[in-house]
């Protein structure tokens, strides 16, 4: 392994002012007797590129840890990488417009390989630095050797070098921060990929503990699916779970989804929605690969929500649940019980239905109902006799009530 090599004196780059009293073609003739100095150390350093590059991989090894890394596992990969890029260098100091566009490829090339291996910016960004210190460092010493004279002129072509080096490592970080987009967004696109499919139901078995680990979540867990619409979006659908709630958000053209573990039981979406929100909360179910079916259920849940906002809870709403879930069974129900009230007129229709839907939410009590009716509790047990008669129901046989009260939730909940 070749050692790097200590730093020597090295002739600064810098401006240096012509006297004022020389003339603009003796300054031309400066320039052209560096660019010879210049190129013929260039061309020296060309033909002995593979020490250049060895004397650069060394400088890496013991100056940049993550390149130290990187030589490990691919030595030669390295070292074929810092050799291209030092030819296109060098290259470009003999032929700046021949080789530019293929040495602007090269370094894009690197920057983007980097980016997609993960080796840090700012290391690569130190790897071209030396590179170009190497190479002034070379250009000043092959002038030292065989032309001490001219070391002076090279301070007119300096910044070719330093420009160059600068260009390169612009170029660079763009290649590598444009490399570093891609990589987020198609990690981004991969997750919304995996997350959608456990939602819809289509994920593969195969794909479950990639999953669990794109979405930081276990693949055994205990999950809830919660279903939010509405709502102001600048609270963000996150607002809807209790503080330290492990979740991954779903976001979709009308309806956010989100899945919240659920290991302990604990009931992790709080009572107070999102203002204006409409929020469905599903029944509990085991692993992701069970999601698909919590997310029908979460589904169920929001059906139920009034359009004003509000969070429903499946499991405190079966009866209901079961008159969306089967929205043809469920009016034909409503017609069946409730259809005889279509003879009356419809404001006395309405009282009818009103009244009923009251006494069922009062548990069966005409006090309580009247109370809320700002009526007497005879007026409502006259009411009820009356639906009675109409129907052939008996308000007092456990099945007639039952088949009424989903009847109502149909007439409720059901477009009609």
């Amino acid at each position: 392994m070749h050692q790097a090599v200590r730093p020597r004196t090295v002739l600064r780059p810098g401006p240096t002012p012509a006297p004022r009293t020389r003339p603009p073609r003796v300054r031309s003739l400066i320039d052209a007797d560096a660019l010879r100095a210049l190129h013929r150390a260039a061309r020296v350093l060309l033909a002995d590129l593979p020490q250049l590059t060895d004397r650069l991989v060394a400088v890496l090894q013991e100056q940049e840890p993550a390149y130290r890394a990187a030589l490990e596992s691919d030595p030669a990969g390295i070292w074929q990488e810092v050799h291209r890029s030092l030819r296109h260098s060098v290259s470009s100091l003999l032929d700046p417009r021949g080789t530019r566009d293929a040495a602007r490829r090269c370094s894009w090339r690197i920057g983007t390989t980097r980016a997609e291996q993960g080796l840090p910016l700012d290391a690569l960004l130190h790897a071209f630095r030396l590179g170009g210190s190497l190479v002034w460092q070379g250009l000043v010493d092959e002038t030292c050797r065989t032309a001490p004279e001219d070391v002076r002129l090279l301070v007119h072509v300096a910044s070719d070098v330093w420009d160059f080096v600068d260009e390169h490592c612009t170029l660079v970080a763009d290649a590598y921060r444009q490399t570093e987009r891609q990589l987020a967004w198609r990690r981004d696109n991969r997750v919304r990929l995996l997350a959608a499919a456990l939602l819809d139901g289509t994920s593969r078995i195969a794909d479950l503990p990639e999953a669990a680990q794109a979405l930081d979540l276990p693949e055994h867990g205990r999950y809830v699916v919660v279903a939010v619409e509405g709502g102001d979006p600048a609270d963000g659908a996150r607002a809807v779970l209790a503080p330290g709630t492990r979740a991954y958000w779903h976001p979709g053209a009308e309806t956010d989804y989100g899945i919240v573990l659920a290991e302990d039981g604990a009931d992790a979406v709080p009572d107070a929605p999102l203002p204006g929100a409409r929020v469905g909360v599903g029944g509990a179910v085991e692993g992701l690969a069970a999601l698909g079916e919590a997310r029908r259920l979460a589904d169920t849940a929001l059906r139920l929500c009034p359009a004003t906002g509000g969070t429903v809870r499946l499991t405190e709403h079966l009866p209901e649940a079961l008159v969306v879930s089967s929205p043809d069974l469920g009016a034909a129900l409503a017609d069946r019980l409730l259809g005889p009230l279509a003879g009356l007129e419809p404001a006395d229709a309405e009282v009818l239905l009103d009244t009923l839907a009251t006494w069922l939410a009062c548990d069966g009590s005409a006090q309580r109902a009247g109370r809320r009716l700002y009526c007497h509790r005879n007026t409502v047990l006259n009411r009820l006799r009356r639906y009675e008669q109409l129907t052939g129901r008996s308000l007092s046989r456990p099945s007639d009530l039952v088949e009424v009260a989903l009847a109502l939730a149909a007439r409720r909940l059901l477009p009609r």
